[in-house]
């Protein structure tokens, strides 16, 4: 077998000898992994022997700690790691800092508690070196060992997680939630990723196939975990963020969807009433109830498609997806001043049927009305042309105080703040 050599760096870190630069970083996240520690960098020194031997490829290992009580860092430079401490707690703030620290073009991550196998990054960073951003590992595809995951998580939390995934997003990809996965360092600083928990293995995900960047898996083998505590994932508050990070990245889904159906059932309502206010007698009677419930959704239905433009919009100028092929003709109209003279239209239409309203009630001597109808449609527009005039300046808020909402070029995704401990201090 091929002899390893390495030496110590400046950092205090070991890289390999024959390196003139890196090219791979292994990141690890760490919190009181003292147990794991031995067999997962030894494992990672492992996988940098690979890399260098079959492709050329150097690297580094990166701990990233969250703040360990059990001398996981002094260990872990022993051993022959580079430490970076992360103040801000939480398993997507380490590994959000420690890819930021890397040195290596390519990062491969996984979790420091010898569940996975290192080894089977060197074809994940393999298949970077082929021009893709980001490979993710299937747990489903390679295995995974008696009581290495709850039964719960392995046949109900991760497939409805990463079905919903699927459904909003459109990754094509079997296990959202590995936590071996490979992705180019430029990839990644485009990403902007900001989950500071577990929903970050999400957002990987998600932020990646909005920007349609280039995505591929291999199976990767899941074993027990070496340590002899309680493990950090708490499957329901966990799976919990990882739900709502769906939601909030999918405001198609959280806004468009019910928004499309509530305007479509409101205009089979009020239709209704619009026919039997007009022409009595030749559709079913809709009664006062039904008209008041058609209006009441039209202005839900109308917001939440507001809602939905301004979630899309406000993803753009984050960066974290793209304008679509219809943009540049939406942009012509979606301005501010377009949508203030829409709301104006519908706000001044609706002022006219109640003062129709007023005029008809004050010509029947102030008697009841026959129908609902023009009362409630009247209100209705009142509110959509309200509704649409604020949203336009919130819009414009969102575009950065520009009238022009969606941008002309990608705007870069910005970084966030995860505070990495100067190590003067960590010492």
């Amino acid at each position: 077998m091929q002899h390893r050599q390495f030496v110590r760096a400046d950092a205090g870190a070991w890289h390999d000898a024959a390196a003139s630069a890196i090219d791979v970083t292994i990141v690890m996240p760490c919190l009181n992994e003292i147990q794991s520690l031995p067999h997962c960098i030894g494992n990672a020194l492992d996988a940098l022997a690979r890399l260098r031997a079959d492709h050329g490829l150097h690297g580094e290992i990166v701990v990233a700690d969250n703040g360990s009580t059990d001398g996981s860092q002094a260990l872990a430079t022993a051993l022959g790691a580079r430490v970076v401490p992360i103040a801000q707690r939480g398993y997507g703030a380490a590994l959000i800092g420690g890819c930021h620290a890397a040195a290596g073009r390519h990062i491969l991550m996984g979790d420091c508690d010898g569940s996975y196998d290192f080894t089977q990054g060197v074809a994940m960073v393999a298949r970077l070196e082929q021009g893709f951003d980001l490979c993710m590992g299937s747990r489903f595809k390679g295995g995974i060992a008696k009581g290495a995951m709850p039964w719960k998580n392995r046949h109900i939390g991760n497939p409805a997680l990463t079905g919903l995934l699927n459904l909003f997003f459109r990754s094509g990809i079997s296990d959202a939630h590995c936590g071996l996965r490979a992705i180019r360092r430029d990839a990644f600083v485009r990403l902007g990723l900001t989950g500071s928990g577990m929903e970050f293995a999400s957002e990987m995900v998600i932020k990646a196939a909005l920007l349609k960047l280039r995505i591929t898996e291999l199976p990767a083998t899941l074993s027990p975990d070496l340590r002899q505590r309680a493990p950090h994932l708490r499957p329901w508050r966990d799976g919990w963020r990882h739900l709502r990070y769906l939601f909030m990245l999918s405001p198609t889904w959280v806004f468009g969807v019910p928004g499309v159906l509530a305007v479509v059932l409101a205009a089979i309502l009020l239709g209704a009433a619009a026919l039997e206010t007009a022409l009595p007698g030749t559709a079913p009677a809709i009664g006062t109830y039904w008209t008041v419930l058609g209006g009441g959704l039209l202005t839900i239905g109308h917001l939440a498609l507001l809602m939905v433009c301004a979630g899309h919009l406000f993803a753009m100028h984050r960066g974290y997806r793209l304008a679509g092929r219809g943009s540049a003709i939406i942009a012509r109209f979606a301005n501010l001043e377009t949508l203030l003279a829409a709301g104006a239209v519908a706000l001044l239409a609706g002022a006219g049927l109640l003062g129709l309203v007023a005029w008809e009630w004050v010509a029947r001597d102030f008697g009841k009305a026959a129908s609902i109808f023009l009362p409630v449609a009247g209100t209705s527009l009142v509110i959509v042309g309200l509704q649409t005039i604020m949203s336009a300046f919130l819009m414009a808020m969102i575009s950065g105080n520009e009238a022009q909402f969606i941008p002309a070029r990608p705007v870069p995704a910005p970084q966030p703040a995860i505070a990495i401990v100067p190590e003067r201090l960590a010492a």
